[in-house]
């Protein structure tokens, strides 16, 4: 893992400040390292998909997720979304039940890769981009804390008109990264079974996402 030839040129360019600092090295060298020694999920190639899939120029929208899957063949480096033939894990199903009810249409509860999503701007970031397999939140506070604040800054500092979707305490403490001025942050319950019934569902996020979109000229999602 090697954030001058792994991360998206794009990207690597709006972080280059915090690139060049210790933290970013300590992490990088951490990491690879972990690799090497452990066995971690996403696959290697697979950690920085998120910035791939989703040029800095392009985001429109973004979800934070926690940390990745740690079970096998699941997380491949886009928040909540799964490889293709895996089950969906039951936030992604009770995600797919919220856009059912919102937006009056038929998912494929089938098929949780939400790589669509990312390709029309929607950056699907975790605030921790590795785990070792089995072991949830094995990576927190290793550093990609501070990596990915830097990325949630860098966008609200540099874009307008983005979409913050922060759902859970967890992504609603990063808030205070985001400049509620230029930007539209909604909020929610995590969709995760234990919360979902306690105000995601019937949250109508992705109605209300569309529609500041569409108000400021921006092409809405197809969810």
């Amino acid at each position: 893992m090697k954030f001058s030839t792994d991360l998206e040129h794009e990207w690597h360019s709006a972080l280059s400040q915090f690139l060049a600092t210790d933290k970013a090295t300590t992490l990088e060298t951490f990491v690879t390292h972990q690799y090497t020694t452990t066995k971690i999920f996403p696959n290697s190639v697979d950690i920085f998909n998120a910035f791939k899939e989703t040029p800095f120029s392009k985001v429109r929208v973004v979800i934070l997720g926690q940390d990745p899957y740690h079970d096998d063949n699941q997380a491949h480096g886009l928040c909540f979304s799964v490889q293709e033939g895996v089950k969906l894990p039951p936030s992604l199903k009770n995600i797919f039940k919220e856009i059912e009810k919102d937006l009056g249409i038929q998912k494929d509860f089938n098929h949780g890769n939400l790589k669509m999503w990312a390709q029309q701007g929607v950056f699907l970031l975790n605030t921790v981009l590795s785990v070792q397999a089995h072991i949830p939140r094995s990576h927190t506070d290793i550093g990609w804390e501070e990596f990915t604040d830097e990325v949630i800054k860098v966008i609200s500092n540099k874009h307008k008109h983005v979409v913050f979707i922060l759902w859970g305490s967890f992504a609603q403490s990063k808030k205070i990264l985001i400049n509620k001025e230029k930007h539209l942050i909604l909020e929610a319950p995590h969709p995760s079974p234990l919360s979902a019934y306690r105000g995601f569902f019937g949250c109508k996020h992705f109605s209300q996402c569309n529609s500041f979109l569409k108000a400021h000229g921006i092409r809405e999602i197809l969810w």
